[in-house]
């Protein structure tokens, strides 16, 4: 295998230490509520620091841990915090590093997006970007090292990063995890009530109804809601909270939202 992205984010947003690491993710989706409905297709789940986000985010990778053995190949699709570039990038590295070890990059599929007009190869876009990363633990800890195709989305319409999905949507075999964080540093009760919105929204796979202040990650939720919808999926909530429920204050809070997709 060739050279590997190194983590960011280890030690500021999750622990360094992999023991500690492991079993504060298991212990996120141990105790997300019991799945009620069948295995998703697709989940959107928040990226923030672990003690602020990582309770939301373990109510949607429970739901991808009995597809163990049977996915094969992970999307990930999340926003550009750092870097400005236009239209989506993917990386150069063959493989990703966390504290709990490597997950290989699949060629295949880089090979295919990378065809589309909107879609760079670009290290340095991935290279101090935590939207992906914090999402990989909670990967390698319910699904194993499973091949993975890290997507973060620059100056992109959501046209063509659905697009993007929709190339490598593929069938069983293929997850897709959309990372986003909802509304972010209003009051409590104003972020409730766009977050409500928000969640409103994603049930009803209305992409035109959710705005610039409602996601950070908006461009790839929105584009995940044209694909669901293309292939009549239907959306649940799983666990909509903030930073005010979690770890911090009430008076500039941050959104966390997780969401199902069958």
């Amino acid at each position: 295998m060739g050279e590997a992205r190194a983590p960011a984010v280890a030690g500021s947003f999750y622990p360094r230490d992999p023991l500690e690491l492991q079993s504060g993710v298991r212990g996120y989706v141990a105790v997300a509520p019991a799945a009620t409905a069948p295995s998703p297709k697709a989940v959107i789940a928040p990226h923030a620091g672990y003690i602020y986000s990582g309770p939301v985010a373990g109510s949607a990778f429970s739901r991808l841990a009995p597809l163990r053995g049977q996915v094969a190949r992970v999307v990930l699709m999340g926003p550009a915090h750092r870097v400005a570039f236009a239209g989506v990038a993917l990386p150069q590295a063959e493989a990703f590093a966390t504290p709990l070890g490597l997950m290989r990059v699949d060629g295949e599929a880089r090979a295919a997006l990378l065809e589309l007009p909107q879609v760079l190869a670009s290290d340095r876009a991935h290279a101090g970007e935590h939207s992906l990363e914090v999402e990989l633990p909670f990967l390698q800890v319910v699904l194993g090292a499973v091949p993975i195709v890290p997507i973060v989305v620059g100056d992109a319409t959501d046209a063509e990063a659905a697009e993007v999905l929709e190339r490598v949507w593929g069938g069983p075999e293929t997850s897709i995890v959309v990372s986003s964080d909802l509304s972010h540093y209003y009051p409590y009760e104003t972020a409730r009530r766009l977050d409500h919105e928000t969640a409103r929204a994603v049930e009803r796979l209305s992409p035109e109804d959710i705005g610039e202040d409602q996601a950070c990650g908006r461009v790839g939720v929105r584009a995940l809601l044209l694909v669901a919808r293309a292939h009549g999926l239907r959306a649940t909530t799983l666990d909509l909270r903030n930073s005010g429920d979690t770890a911090g204050t009430r008076d500039r809070v941050v959104g966390y939202g997780a969401f199902s997709f069958a």
